[in-house]
């Protein structure tokens, strides 16, 4: 199942460069996660410094 990035986040960017896949990206209001490209590999939700990428 794919992550997803949670009302919590604070743009930072940090997920983005983090994603082996590329599956991450400037959203709107917040960092997205494209679904069809995340592998679930976790690291986007090690390196976010506020908690808000979590299993979705």
């Amino acid at each position: 199942m794919a992550y997803v990035i949670g009302n919590d986040c604070i743009s930072c960017g940090t997920c983005e460069g983090g994603c082996p896949v590329s599956a991450i990206s400037a959203g709107d209001d917040k960092y997205v996660i494209d679904a069809d490209t995340c592998i679930s590999c976790g690291a986007c939700a090690a390196s976010c410094p506020v908690s808000a990428i979590s299993e979705g």
